[in-house]
């Protein structure tokens, strides 16, 4: 049985979920989302509390009843409350800035890395060290830092690189001299 799929979803003020076949919209103070479910799995709306039920225990309902719920839940989450991933930028010379509706990065390349910001998504340049990555879809907020941070991973040996903040890079040590 599963824990998640079970969860009843709680529909907070101001957030509106329409039905429409197997298509979700979830509509609220941030913004909205629309997403396609897989018909199979049976979505009942009943005083701002939404359950999501399979029809059988074949493994593939199995496993998309909890998976179905959990994105309910992410678009209910993303129009109330939205979500955010930071990022630090660690190294010498290593820096970002914001330029217009684009993010240029230094990161040790012999040219800046410039990222478009992407519609839905908010970058924020707190501090040239920090980036804040702001959206109300979990997914695109999740993608769009795992770019960022791939522009330069932090390396183990001094530790350089783009990061997520409180992301523990374990680190190495180097070479010795005999």
């Amino acid at each position: 049985m599963s824990r998640i799929g079970l969860k009843p979803i709680e529909i907070p003020e101001g957030v509106e979920v329409k039905l429409d076949g197997n298509t979700i919209t979830v509509k609220g103070p941030k913004g909205q989302l629309t997403r396609d479910l897989n018909s199979d799995m049976k979505i009942n709306i009943e005083d701002n509390v939404l359950t999501v039920g399979r029809p059988s225990d074949n493994k593939e309902h199995r496993a998309l009843h909890g998976t179905t719920r959990s994105l309910i839940n992410n678009m209910v989450v993303g129009v109330s409350k939205g979500y955010e991933k930071a990022l630090e930028i660690i190294g010498v010379g290593y820096r970002a800035q914001k330029q217009g509706n684009k993010v240029v990065i230094s990161a040790g390349y012999s040219h800046p890395v410039e990222i478009e910001q992407i519609e839905g998504i908010e970058i924020e340049v707190p501090k040239n060290t920090e980036l804040i990555v702001k959206g109300i879809d979990k997914q695109l907020v999740g993608a769009v830092a795992a770019n960022i941070r791939a522009i330069r991973s932090p390396e183990p040996y001094k530790g350089k690189g783009i990061r997520y903040a409180g992301e523990y890079v374990r680190r190495k040590e180097g070479k010795t001299a005999k």
